[in-house]
């Protein structure tokens, strides 16, 4: 795939669109950043065109707000980037795997693809615990891909939750 980037080299010039691995890179940063914020480091990042349009840190306790996951924050970013809440042109990518609630959310958006790290046996959403993007009577699915860069990504909720326990 073949997008043009403004923000490195040459202005318009085509580059190759980056890897999975590279956004995912880029949602570890944000769930760094709510990690040092006291917040369960969960980072996500949504992708339209080979550029972010939305970027999300969890944020639930410095909220006090039970839906202020990443996830959310980053859909609510690109809709706003993009005028519209529909985002079919778009992927997101995500250090977790989704809980219901923002499963729903992604269905919502109608993302095109969804890209998780590492898996969540409690509230996960795709497959872990249930799996609403299997559900055959939604009116949208989604391609998922999980476990990209899970190792990194849960080796991070690992050491948060460790660090938080006596």
């Amino acid at each position: 795939m073949i997008a043009s980037r403004t923000d490195a080299g040459t202005p318009g010039n085509p580059v190759e669109a980056f890897s999975p691995e590279h956004w995912m890179e880029e949602a570890l940063s944000l769930a760094r950043q709510a990690q040092a914020r006291g917040e369960v480091p969960v980072g996500a990042v949504v992708i339209k065109d080979n550029a972010i349009i939305g970027r999300g840190g969890n944020a639930p306790i410095a909220a006090n707000d039970p839906t202020a996951h990443a996830e959310i924050a980053a859909l609510r970013e690109a809709a706003r980037a993009l005028g519209n809440y529909r985002l079919p042109d778009c992927d997101l990518y995500v250090t977790i795997e989704p809980c219901a609630m923002c499963a729903g959310a992604i269905l919502h958006a109608r993302i095109r693809r969804l890209v998780f790290g590492a898996r969540d046996p409690k509230t996960g959403a795709c497959g872990s615990v249930v799996d609403l993007f299997a559900e055959r009577r939604l009116n949208h699915h989604a391609t998922v891909t999980g476990d990209v860069a899970g190792e990194a990504c849960g080796r991070l909720l690992s050491e948060f939750f460790v660090a938080r326990r006596p």
